[in-house]
C-alpha cells in the first residue's frame, strides 16, 4: 500500500488516469491538481494501471497482487478524482479493464468520486464513464466533476497549473471536492478514548 493512502493524514485523494501515455495531458491534469490541492487534502496517483490483468470473471481479484492493491488502496481512501481520454468515442481499454475488476465488489459504493475532462470534444467517454461509475454506486460529485480544456501548449503539470482557466477550474473542482467530503469527516464515528 502506497504511504499516501494511510488513514488520518487529512483528506485522501486517489487519482487515476485512464492513460498510459507518457505524455498524457489527463495525467498532467491530475498531478496539477495535486500541485494546487488545498491544505489538509493529498493527491496520490494510482500508478499501476498497465499491469492490472485482463478482467476474467472466472478469476478472483485476490489471485492478483496489483489487483489486491487495487482494492486495499481504493478502500483507504476518502475519495477518487478520475480524467480519461476518449479512443473511438469509448473509455479507454485500461481503464474500463480495471474498473470490471470491481464490479463484484462494494469498494466504490458510497464511495465519493468525481471526473474531470480535459478534452472538451471527448464528451462521449465522459458521459460512458460517468454511467459506469453511477452504476457502481459511486457518490457522484457533481460540482466536483468538470470539464477543465488542456489544450495548446499546455502539456505538463506545471503549465497546466499555471495558465489562470485551468487553475481556476481545478480550484473549484477540489474545493467541491473538499466541501462534499467534510461533512462525512465530521460524522465519522471516533475510535479510541
Amino acid at each position: 500500500m502506497l504511504a499516501g493512502f494511510e488513514r488520518g493524514q487529512g483528506m485522501q485523494i486517489m487519482t487515476i488516469s485512464g492513460s498510459l501515455r507518457a505524455q498524457s495531458r489527463n495525467t498532467a491534469l491530475l498531478q496539477a491538481c495535486a500541485q494546487l490541492a488545498p491544505a489538509g487534502m493529498t493527491l496520490t496517483p494510482f500508478t499501476a494501471l498497465a499491469l492490472v490483468p485482463p478482467f476474467n470473471p472466472d478469476l478472483a481479484p485476490e489471485q492478483f497482487p496489483v489487483l489486491q492493491r487495487w482494492l486495499a488502496e481504493l478502500r483507504a481512501v476518502d475519495a477518487v478524482l478520475v480524467a480519461s481520454p476518449e479512443y473511438a468515442h469509448g473509455v479507454s481499454g485500461v481503464l474500463k479493464n480495471a474498473l470490471d475488476w470491481l464490479v463484484g465488489t462494494d469498494v466504490l459504493v458510497h464511495k465519493p468520486l468525481a471526473l474531470l475532462n480535459a478534452a472538451p470534444r471527448a464528451r462521449h467517454a465522459y458521459e460512458a464513464l460517468q454511467e459506469t461509475l453511477q452504476l457502481m454506486s459511486v457518490d457522484w460529485i457533481a460540482p466536483a466533476s468538470l470539464t477543465i480544456p488542456v489544450v495548446g501548449d499546455l502539456s505538463c503539470a506545471e503549465a497546466i497549473a499555471a495558465d489562470p482557466a485551468c487553475r481556476a477550474g481545478i480550484q473549484q473542482a477540489l474545493s467541491a471536492l473538499q466541501q462534499a467530503l467534510l461533512p462525512q469527516r465530521i460524522l465519522a464515528p471516533v475510535c479510541g478514548g
